[in-house]
């Protein structure tokens, strides 16, 4: 794109969780900030009748959301996002289809494209939790089989210890909240916090470990609290995955921006490939088919510009989602960097890159 400055800016990192709306609007007054010094620098007489500026939005995952909700928001002043009920979503649907709100051309600042990774606009594929139910089938039933043979206090140490050697550490767990003493220092050892009653349960019998780990629970009832209000707050910020209806209307406005204002719109979306089994002769793969991907793919409904990235080597849906970005984890890394250079060049060569012919725009 020789007519033009590229200019690249990357939103600070932040913690995903409270409140949507709260997200989006910090990251508008940043990107507001940002467009506006830009716009200065350029001189522009007019940058909202005349953008010198125009910007693509790029975001992985939920990013991806904010990202979509940002446009929405400039464009229209009325956001997608906390305005309906999830059962009065399922009810309105059924009666008329949704109808976006009619798209600003002034916009400002001029969003000209929103280029997403792996974002479930439409939702987290159901193979996700299926295909991982499935898999820890087995580990459940060890681990039933285990608490089982813990027949004594003494004599179940050696299989309290070979069990803890065997634990693998489940992929994005939730941190545990820091453990801290009765005068609010940080805790060690194994007498602090959960280590006393954690090694109780461990190597006592099926009673004892459940009035082991009650008494845990008890003592320990502070950090519990801290640790479901830390992940209430990341599940308030995703809740929005579980509103079907306000998925398909955020989607929908943005067709709708394609259509009147020429704004792009894509994701690329995670597959698995040859590391992972269609699984067709289980439960879940009859059920869902062999196409493994993150997130709920269109099959309909105009959507954007969605194109998959097969990982070859991921044995998962969210251990592809993680590494996608990582290309000795992804082998298609570089298909999906020229499939995202593409899109975005395409979204951008307009009446208005090419009326920068006498003069470098950023």
């Amino acid at each position: 794109m020789p007519k033009v400055n590229v200019k690249v800016e990357v939103y600070p990192k932040y913690e995903t969780k409270g409140d949507l709306s709260e997200c989006v609007g910090r990251f508008r007054d940043w990107l507001l900030n940002k467009v506006i010094d830009l716009e200065v620098a350029t001189g522009a007489p007019s940058p909202t009748v005349d953008p010198h500026v125009r910007v693509v939005l790029i975001g992985h995952s939920m990013g991806g959301i904010v990202a979509a909700e940002t446009a929405i928001a400039l464009s229209s002043e009325r956001p997608i996002h906390g305005t309906t009920n999830p059962a009065d979503d399922e009810a309105n649907s059924k009666i008329a289809p949704p109808r976006p709100p009619t798209p600003n051309s002034l916009m400002f600042p001029y969003i000209q494209g929103v280029l997403a990774f792996d974002t479930p606009f439409l939702g987290v594929s159901p193979g996700v939790v299926a295909h991982g139910a499935e898999g820890h089938i087995a580990t459940a039933s060890a681990a039933v089989a285990q608490l089982s043979s813990l027949t004594s206090l003494w004599g179940g140490a050696k299989a309290a210890d070979a069990s803890r050697a065997a634990q693998k550490k489940p992929v994005a767990a939730l941190p545990a909240p820091e453990r801290k003493d009765k005068d609010g220092k940080a805790a060690g050892g194994d007498e602090a916090g959960w280590g006393k009653w954690g090694k109780i349960a461990m190597v006592a019998g099926a009673v004892s470990a459940v009035a082991a780990s009650g008494a845990a629970a008890y003592y320990n009832r502070e950090q519990i609290q801290q640790g479901w209000g830390w992940a209430a707050s990341h599940m308030e910020f995703v809740g929005c995955l579980a509103r079907k209806e306000e998925l398909r209307r955020r989607v929908a406005y943005m067709v709708r921006l394609k259509k009147d204002l020429d704004v792009g719109f894509g994701n690329l979306y995670t597959r698995l490939g040859k590391a992972a089994s269609s699984r067709t002769d289980s439960v879940v793969g009859t059920v869902l088919g062999n196409q493994r991907t993150f997130c709920v793919v269109p099959q309909r409904d105009a959507a954007g510009d969605w194109r998959p990235t097969v990982n070859d080597k991921a044995t998962d849906e969210v251990t592809a989602h993680m590494s996608m970005f990582e290309p000795k984890e992804n082998a298609a890394y570089e298909k999906m960097a020229n499939d995202a250079k593409e899109m975005i060049a395409a979204w951008t060569r307009n009446d208005w890159y090419e009326g920068s012919a006498d003069a470098i725009h950023p």
